[in-house]
């Protein structure tokens, strides 16, 4: 395909209708086919092509058959649909060419012909995200199109710790997720107030700080109502599953294993792991003050133990190890941690969890993988060999990008899903309406703001985050994600010159919400807007 000229609204003003263009996120060039002759899904269409494609084929026809209830025939004689292997397309970019009787999908590997596939999904009638036969023109606008993602990390945290998510639940927001080229799920599985993962080698972890002693009221922050539940976690089958879903619409899920801080789940199960003799085990929101001992060597056994088995169940390159808000005020105390601050020579708290970081840097690296935390883990100096997660606004993400290390940026409150969104009569909790974050909000952070252009190439991309203190059920967690997980999805695939909010909420007030409700998405209405 020749490259095509760079996507303009006026271009498409003169070439296919707004109905037909509604694409989320938007490509990288597209122009309509002078001829305007459009292709038509019907029965006896064939699809075939490089066997390299052999898995998205199949994708294909079964992507598309629920709604229309036609079965693309396979064959590699003259396809309708036809895959092509490009060498010349950057990872997970396709072309996709459709004209009168013929559609064509080149792309350099597996991601890049999925995400056609997704782009082609868009073009159809909105019925086609239906999972019931419906009558339709089942119509695709001849155009022609170039797309590759501007950032390789294009990522949801979902958080599974402070309230559990069931796995349905979970897949149906990877689905929702891959139809919008979303493709990392940053799994938050430990915090201070639950431990959801398996590990075989210590039990307790999941079986007891699984469990909570009590539970706070809805709309009542801090108060208790006394109710106890029962251990909630996920097997290691479930999540051996899991992340094939995943795979299966190439989305990474990166987990992440808190520490030191945000322990308290896990020292309920094994307080001998704590500073304090006693420690407060109290299962409450907020930052709480426990910590795992850093100078305990039983610590670290059981943390490598934990990682072991974490590795094992996660082929994701990244490790998320947390490193944030983690309090001090323990370790000041223990005369173990301080033993060890000054045999490390550190010269305060903060430099001996750079140190704690950097040995299980160091430990993930030995094993193939690349740990990365939230941005405090930069508060006593750069941690070798770590990756940044930023997220107390882009400062932090800035200094460890102009060092040279891999850096996501997911600041608060711009990328912060559990912000009060503006919506009229919402019926859900959000931890605060002070600092509302809409979706106009989330949609004009540019993650390269601010960076020399020296330092943009170690931004990996960005992410959206959906922290779960308030949010109790499936309906709450997708009205919260969806459609601000849309926004987040544009930031890191699509350009920052063709991004233009107007453009975006029309797109997505028509076709885009559209999709999500067929979908089954109980996606939030659009705020009264700028």
């Amino acid at each position: 395909m020749l490259r095509l000229p760079l996507l303009t609204t006026a271009l498409f003003a003169a070439g296919l209708l707004a109905a037909e263009i509604a694409l989320i996120p938007q490509p990288r060039q597209a122009v309509a086919h002078p001829e305007g002759k459009s292709f038509t899904l019907a029965w006896g269409c064939t699809v075939g092509g490089d066997a390299r494609f052999a898995q998205e084929i199949q994708t294909l026809r079964a992507t598309l058959f629920p709604a229309t209830g036609i079965w693309l025939q396979r064959t590699d004689d003259a396809p309708d649909i036809r895959f092509d292997f490009d060498a010349m397309r950057p990872a997970e970019g396709y072309t996709l060419d459709v004209g009168e009787g013929a559609i064509r999908i080149a792309a350099s590997d597996a991601a890049g012909a999925f995400y056609a596939i997704q782009t082609l999904r868009q073009l159809l009638p909105d019925a086609i995200y239906g999972q019931a036969p419906v009558r339709a023109d089942w119509t695709i606008p001849a155009v022609a199109i170039e797309d590759a993602p501007r950032y390789a990390w294009r990522g949801i945290l979902l958080d599974s710790a402070r309230n559990f998510v069931p796995v349905e639940s979970i897949k149906r927001q990877l689905d929702a997720m891959a139809a919008h080229k979303l493709n990392v799920l940053h799994w938050h599985l430990t915090d201070d107030q639950g431990w959801r993962i398996e590990i075989k080698k210590h039990p307790r972890l999941a079986q007891v700080g699984g469990a909570r002693p009590c539970t706070p009221r809805p709309f009542a922050r801090d108060e208790m109502d006394g109710e106890a539940l029962p251990p909630q976690f996920y097997t290691q089958e479930e999540i051996r599953d899991l992340v094939a879903y995943a795979a299966a619409r190439h989305i990474t899920i990166v987990p992440e294993i808190e520490m030191p801080g945000h322990a308290t789940a896990a020292l309920r199960a094994y307080p001998e792991l704590a500073c304090a003799e006693t420690p407060d085990l109290a299962p409450r929101w907020g930052v709480l003050r426990e910590i795992f001992c850093a100078g305990d060597p039983k610590t670290y056994e059981v943390l490598h133990d934990v990682l072991d088995e974490v590795v094992a169940l996660f082929p994701s390159p990244y490790i998320h190890v947390g490193g944030d808000e983690a309090p001090k005020e323990r370790w000041n105390a223990c005369p173990r941690c301080r033993a060890k601050m000054q045999a490390l020579g550190c010269w305060s708290m903060n430099q001996l969890q750079t140190r704690f970081t950097e040995h299980f840097a160091r430990w993930l690296a030995a094993k193939g993988r690349h740990l990365i935390g939230w941005d405090e883990i930069l508060d006593g100096g750069l941690p070798e060999g770590a990756a940044v997660m930023s997220w107390r606004g882009v400062s932090g993400g800035i200094r460890a990008a102009r060092a040279g290390r891999k850096v996501v940026m997911a600041p608060t409150p711009t990328c912060y899903l559990d912000y009060w969104q503006e919506v009229p009569d919402d019926p859900y909790e959000y931890i605060s309406k002070e600092s509302p974050n809409p979706i106009w909000r989330t949609y004009g952070f540019d993650p390269a703001s601010g960076l020399p252009e020296s330092a943009q190439p170690f931004v990996l991309g960005v992410q959206g985050n959906l922290w779960a203190e308030y949010v109790r059920a499936e309906e709450d967690r997708e009205w919260k994600l969806w459609p601000r997980a849309c926004a987040i999805a544009e930031i890191g695939w699509t350009p920052q010159p063709l991004r233009r909010w107007d453009d975006f909420r029309r797109r997505l007030a028509g076709a885009g919400l559209s999709r999500l409700r067929r979908m089954g998405v109980h996606a939030a209405p659009l705020p009264d807007g700028p």
